[in-house]
């Protein structure tokens, strides 16, 4: 597979991830904020926005200035709306390489916001959220049911699935200094969509260590930590095409991801909470350490090569011709 193709395959994965996390957590955040008027609109959205990696404005916040810079902004690097663009754009570039539905999907998408974003300005910032998750679980089932299981499926996944840890420590590093049983621990598993699944899971029993191990431990829920983790290898481990090494992981990008999850795996019971805050700040760490050398391993082309006796042997030629 060309390198363009498999890097415009790992960043569509992560671009549609990126806009369906933001959906659900902002689509929480501002019901949360016009719902209860004990919160303080500017600095929850000024917490979420450094979450998010953004620096927050001067002036005052509120839900709609939050919304306009996270979800409808054309020029702020990382909106639900340039993120969505930015997956069009890559797919645009590798249609060789996605089958006509993925294509036909993320267009339709990109071409759609305009009229939802109109919309929601006029119901609420519900409309638009709701949007945009029901279109990227529309593109994450089209990838399942229409794309072969070889390297530009492996690609797209990985791409998937390194936003999806990036997003969800992001998601609990907002609330990692909240007290064990304050109510944002429900928010958390809405954000995330585990809040059904957590219920089911522990019986009903709210409790932020619980919510937490279930967030980065749980190996039967897709977006957990731990599962995410387990997929992303996966998927290195058949682009490499050696799993079975005597010496074990070679690429960088598999060792990083084994030692993350060995750390999680073996971690004692209860232990979670204890400086939770340095260990999703690893784990963020560990994000753009693999993005960094899956770019350096699989994408990066090699450089332009010079002859360097070209201009010796030219020279050569012109001495020869004189004499």
């Amino acid at each position: 597979m060309l390198a363009r193709n498999a890097e415009s395959l790992y960043w569509i994965g992560r671009y549609v991830e990126r806009a369906d996390d933001l959906a659900r957590i902002l689509d929480v955040a501002v019901h949360h904020l016009l719902e209860d008027s004990t919160v303080d609109p500017d600095r929850a959205s000024r917490v979420l926005l450094r979450v998010l990696g953004t620096n927050p404005p001067d002036g005052p916040l509120d839900v709609w200035s939050l919304t306009e810079r996270v979800a409808y902004s054309r020029e702020d690097s990382g909106s639900i709306v340039d993120s969505l663009t930015s997956a069009r754009d890559n797919a645009r570039g590798a249609r060789e390489v996605t089958s006509a539905e993925m294509w036909e999907c993320l267009n339709t998408t990109v071409n759609g916001l305009a009229s939802r974003e109109r919309a929601a300005r006029l119901l609420g910032p519900h409309e638009f959220f709701r949007y945009v998750e029901e279109r990227a679980a529309m593109f994450a089932g089209l990838v399942d049911t229409t794309l072969s299981r070889d390297d530009g499926y492996r690609f797209l996944i990985l791409g998937r699935s390194v936003e999806r840890i990036d997003m969800l420590v992001r998601l609990l590093l907002s609330r990692a200094g909240d007290r064990a049983s304050s109510p944002s621990w429900v928010t958390v598993l809405r954000s995330a969509g585990a809040h059904d699944t957590y219920l089911r899971t522990y019986r009903g029993a709210l409790d932020a260590g619980r919510v937490v191990e279930f967030l980065l431990l749980d190996r039967l829920f897709p977006r957990s930590v731990f599962h995410t983790i387990r997929t992303a290898e996966v998927a290195l481990e058949e682009l490499d095409h050696r799993p079975r090494s005597r010496i074990g992981a070679r690429a960088e990008a598999l060792r990083l991801l084994g030692r993350a999850r060995s750390e999680l795996e073996f971690l004692r019971p209860g232990m979670l909470l204890e400086d939770l805050q340095t260990r999703l700040l690893s784990l963020l760490e560990l994000c753009t350490e693999v993005n960094e050398a899956v770019s350096l391993q699989y994408f990066h082309s090699a450089p332009w090569v010079a002859w360097t006796d070209a201009g010796t042997r030219v020279d050569d030629v012109h001495v020869e011709a004189e004499l």
